[in-house]
């Protein structure tokens, strides 16, 4: 340690290791910064995908769906006007479960685009994601903003 060069080299060389971890650090910045913008659309389209693939998916471990359930009220009921609004009681009350502030459920085949259930003003909707899901003749399309 007598030696002054040798104290320079040090501090060099600690200068270019923090000097290089700032430029790894700023350089991870750049490329893994993410874009609010594009997390949002993301977001809402997960967000009406995950509602319909409950709606359509097995209920307490037996055969039985959401869906599958009004799909045949519907059909014993030959699409009568009684088997659709109580299909359409059945829809309010499972969608209003999710906390949904707006959205939109109905049924696009065997009923010529009926409204199920609905919360919010569909025309007022600026950024609307959907999912589909048929079950026999009939198809499910939830609309949510």
């Amino acid at each position: 340690m007598l030696d002054d060069k040798g104290n320079l080299f040090i501090i060099d060389a600690v200068l270019v290791v923090g000097l290089l971890l700032f430029a790894f650090i700023v350089f991870n910045q750049a490329i893994f910064t993410q874009d609010s913008h594009y997390s949002s659309e993301i977001k809402d389209s997960k967000n009406a995908q995950d509602i319909m693939e409950s709606l359509s998916g097995k209920i307490n471990f037996t055969d039985k769906t959401f869906l599958g359930d009004i799909s045949i009220i519907l059909k014993d009921g030959k699409n009568s006007k009684e088997s659709i609004n109580k299909v359409c009681e059945l829809s309010k009350d499972k969608l209003s479960s999710f906390n949904l502030k707006n959205y939109r459920f109905s049924e696009t085949n065997m009923l010529d685009d009926k409204v199920l259930a609905s919360s919010g003003e569909y025309s007022d909707a600026d950024n609307v994601s959907v999912a589909i899901r048929t079950y026999g003749d009939y198809s499910y399309t939830l609309s949510v903003w």
